[in-house]
């Protein structure tokens, strides 16, 4: 599905998260599960697809991606509870 995105990754439940934008969520969370490239989300296991948000274009995308990621880590799981309070992996709604 191609489309600017944010979303949020987590390792587990009240874990380590990962906030990111994408043109493409189901390639970059296919990448992230599969730990195709190296950084942060590989080292501390950030798999899970918690929360994201489309947009219509990129500009806004990354506004917002700054925006969450300036926000504290309760705003954050505020999000996350919000839009998915069982912690599901929402990457095969994306398929």
């Amino acid at each position: 599905m191609k489309s600017p995105a944010v979303y949020i990754v987590a390792s587990k439940r009240n874990g380590t998260l990962y906030t990111g934008v994408t043109s493409n969520l189901s390639q970059r969370i296919w990448q992230h599960r599969e730990e195709t490239l190296p950084g942060f989300t590989a080292r501390y296991g950030c798999k899970t697809l918690v929360w994201y948000e489309f947009y219509d274009t990129m500009p806004n995308a990354i506004a917002r991606e700054k925006q969450i990621k300036a926000g504290s880590r309760k705003k954050k799981l505020s999000l996350i509870e919000m839009m998915n309070p069982e912690w599901r992996d929402l990457y095969e709604q994306l398929l």
